[in-house]
């Protein structure tokens, strides 16, 4: 899509972007610059770590490369929510984004440096400043549309996410080639061009975003930050001298940091609806709405963790159990993480168009039955997953064909328009006024808590198998869809006027 504004007027006046304001041409750049940098190093991440060290890896045996990747989407996720603080109580967001892009940076630069310390302070790097940009950049979308109509918004926002799925789809074909066939580490530093390019960008552009974020919300007192600040040194302090004393008893093992994670990946979330349930501000009327998405947040816990595996597990079956093979030439395995963005460029306007379609004729299905669907197709693509992995088994090569990933992503992206735009929507709804943030950060949290929890659960698959593994989860995420297709109408009951 090209960055360039067109000519027609925009509604106060001067050029516009595609109809919208002038300023979205510098958020949808920068965020498409900063996907790139995501999604390429996201590629990449797991094959780098389970491939031996001759090879240019760091031989990080498969399981633990596994869980790994799932603890550190999770970190990702979480870091947004002190992110979303520190632009509305310190910073600003446009601060917050400019840091966090410069951060961010310097994160896969820092990988592009071969030794393995230094690579897992860059990966730290990268979620702090994700943390910072993430949240804050669409908080600008937002104020862009300052006092403009819900529909001009909610089209605002469909091009913004055009431009996280034009990034996510170039960066493995780009990123991936590099990494894999040339150096692992040309890879990460071609992330690390792209995101200078979304800072240049941002920092040129800013001047059409207007007053977007150039002041906190609500700026924290003095006192205020003194408390924050000593919080985050004593937690700090903590988590430092519990890993220096592992490290000094020469007990030290990865797989406790992913256990501590995992933890809090659940403990967070927890934390944070046992806080509104005790809260006197929630009412009567708002208490059975709270109790609904909590279903929907446990729901999309479980849809996230076996969505997310496509990075990790399915990205390894591409690798090594799937005959890439085109006319003698291989293509990359990391080619294949292009699909799922494919596939959403391609289906979400249709998908939009078909939830109007059958609203106007009454028949657009409720929210919890469009949460069962996806639960549902979410299963039936590690059904297919399952059905792969035994006839990868039982082939004299050990492989099969593409079309089995292709298969399954086109399953997981019609399961994901079934429940994701849905669910960012059903938040915005379901959430007492005072308790809005909060319920927009769990909804994202799901994906952090889904993550997390990926660090325990693949690990099943080395002892079970591939067929066993996916076919387990494929049970278990039909039967959560349907009990959530015979209780949609108890769900619409605590819903209220939610629909």
């Amino acid at each position: 899509m090209a960055s360039s504004a067109t000519k027609d007027a925009a509604p106060h006046g001067g050029k516009t972007f595609f109809g919208h304001p002038r300023g979205m041409a510098t958020l949808f750049m920068t965020e498409m610059w900063e996907r790139f940098s995501w999604y390429g190093m996201r590629a990449l991440l797991v094959l780098y770590l389970y491939t031996a060290v001759t090879d240019g890896g760091l031989g990080i045996d498969e399981a633990t490369a596994v869980a790994i990747y799932g603890v550190y989407n999770a970190v990702v996720y979480m870091a947004a929510m002190p992110g979303g603080w520190v632009a509305d109580r310190l910073w600003g967001a446009r601060k917050a984004v400019l840091v966090g892009g410069i951060v961010i940076a310097a994160g896969h630069f820092t990988l592009a440096i071969p030794h393995p310390a230094v690579f897992f302070v860059g990966l730290g790097l990268i979620a702090v400043g994700t943390g910072l940009l993430k949240p804050n950049i669409s908080a600008m979308v937002g104020h862009l549309y300052a006092g403009q109509s819900s529909a001009r918004r909610d089209a605002g926002f469909t091009l913004f996410y055009m431009a996280i799925n034009i990034g996510a789809l170039a960066a493995p074909l780009v990123v991936g080639y590099l990494g894999e066939n040339v150096d692992w580490h040309l890879g990460f530093a071609v992330a690390g061009v792209g995101m200078t390019l979304a800072v240049v960008q941002y920092v040129l552009g800013s001047r059409h975003l207007g007053d977007a974020g150039n002041r906190p919300a609500d700026p924290a007192s003095p006192a205020e930050r003194r408390t924050a600040l000593r919080r985050v040194l004593l937690w700090t302090g903590v988590a430092a001298a519990a890993l220096l004393l592992d490290v000094a008893l020469g007990t030290f093992d990865m797989e406790h940091l992913v256990n501590v994670l995992a933890v809090l990946g659940v403990l967070v979330p927890v934390g944070y609806f046992t806080m509104m349930f005790r809260s006197p501000q929630l009412t009567a009327e708002e208490r059975p709405k709270v109790v609904a998405f909590m279903w929907f947040f446990v729901t999309a816990v479980l849809f996230w963790m076996i969505y997310d595996q496509s990075g990790s597990l399915l990205n390894i079956f591409a690798k090594e159990k799937t005959d890439r093979g085109i006319g003698g030439w291989e293509f990359p395995a990391s080619w294949l993480q292009s699909v799922n963005p494919a596939y959403v460029i391609i289906l979400a306007p249709l998908f939009a168009a078909l939830w109007v379609r059958l609203a106007q004729r009454r028949r657009e299905p409720s929210t919890p039955v469009k949460f069962g669907l996806a639960m549902l197709l979410i299963g039936g693509s590690f059904g297919l997953m399952g059905l792969a992995g035994a006839a990868a088994a039982a082939s004299d090569t050990g492989q099969v064909t593409v079309l089995w990933l292709l298969g399954v992503y086109l399953v997981q992206t019609v399961g994901e328009m079934c429940l994701s735009p849905v669910g960012l929507s059903l938040s915005t709804k379901l959430a007492p006024k005072q308790f809005v943030s909060q319920i927009m950060g769990l909804w994202f949290l799901a994906v952090a808590t889904g993550n997390a929890l990926n660090g325990w659960a693949t690990r099943l698959n080395a002892p079970l198998g591939d067929a066993a593994y996916y076919s387990m989860w494929a049970v278990v995420a039909v039967a959560a869809g349907l009990a959530f297709l015979t209780g949609a109408r108890r769900m619409r009951g605590l819903m209220g006027d939610v629909n």
